[in-house]
């Protein structure tokens, strides 16, 4: 086996997964806390890439257009759950998906209007431009910046939840809705804040993949299903459960796409392997998923208690 190679695709596994834990965390508090589906959540993915890419191309600097965008969207998040998502909290799940499907198209269009069709770039500085050696092994500079934020972000989001006033408040929403509704807590205020922390961690992610992808239309739509998935396996209203989901599935999808054709052909002749692992890594997922509902229905850290 080459060890180098596997290297690098254990460190695009990772890279992977911390992208799927920015979008999943903020979906699995605004599902645990609110009971919300919110199928728009990958928009804020899409809006906060081209945010970036904006504000970077006017100002030239790409950190100034990180900081600013995380600004918009996060005004944008709370502006879409005070004028939208409140008053969806108490309807069934139907009209959840049926109005944040519209809300896809909605912001797909706008972003159309505004930005056009042809997708943005965000280029990035000399700094960031270049390649890491260790020793046999060449990764891309950007690489290491997009998992170190990564990983900076989940220990800020654990602090936030575990060790201050507002997180303790997360928590117990996420645990018992209905109780801290009885104590007194300022409901709305808690919601809001929770959804536009969501989205500001969405648009986030889509802020550090777009200078390798490029900001383009619907880009949050390809996304938001593995985010969902993310959200089953690791368990419902659980921030630890997103983090360890969303690096599991990244790390399986990463490594299954690479290795699971050379897996095959010990069984198999080659031109089937060939033929089976594409579909098949597409499926590891989902068969992940399956197993998960089948044998912890809760997921694999779910909250403590659920009402």
């Amino acid at each position: 086996m080459n060890w180098d190679l596997l290297i690098i695709q254990c460190l695009n596994g990772l890279q992977l997964g911390l992208l799927l834990f920015l979008l999943a965390a903020g979906l699995t508090l605004i599902f645990g806390i609110m009971d919300f589906i919110n199928l728009s959540h990958g928009s804020f993915y899409m809006i906060g890439a081209y945010f970036c890419a904006s504000i970077t191309n006017l100002t030239g600097s790409l950190i100034l257009g990180v900081v600013i965008s995380l600004i918009g969207v996060l005004i944008v998040g709370a502006l879409v759950e005070a004028l939208l998502a409140r008053r969806l909290y108490r309807n069934d799940h139907l009209d959840h998906v049926l109005v944040t499907l519209g809300l896809i198209l909605c912001f797909d269009t706008a972003v159309h209007f505004f930005w056009g069709a042809e997708g943005m770039t965000i280029p990035l500085p000399p700094a960031l431009d270049g390649q890491v050696n260790m020793g046999d092994i060449v990764i891309p500079t950007y690489r290491f910046v997009i998992i170190i934020a990564g990983l900076l972000v989940a220990g800020g989001l654990y602090l936030l939840v575990n060790k201050t006033h507002l997180g303790m408040l997360i928590r117990a929403g996420a645990s018992n809705r209905v109780m801290v509704t009885a104590l007194g807590i300022n409901i709305d205020r808690l919601y809001m804040i929770v959804f536009a922390i969501g989205a500001a961690m969405a648009g986030f992610a889509g802020m550090l993949i777009a200078p390798i992808t490029e900001a383009s239309v619907g880009m949050g739509n390809e996304i938001i299903i593995i985010a969902f998935v993310v959200v089953i396996v690791g368990g419902i209203g659980s921030v630890k459960g997103a983090f360890y989901g969303a690096l599991l599935i990244g790390l399986i999808d990463t490594l299954g796409r690479s290795y699971l054709d050379d897996f095959l052909k010990l069984s198999m002749p080659a031109n089937y392997a060939e033929t089976a692992a594409p579909a098949l890594s597409a499926m590891m997922v989902y068969i992940l998923m399956a197993a998960i509902l089948a044998f912890r229905p809760r997921g694999l850290f779910p909250p403590a208690t659920k009402s």
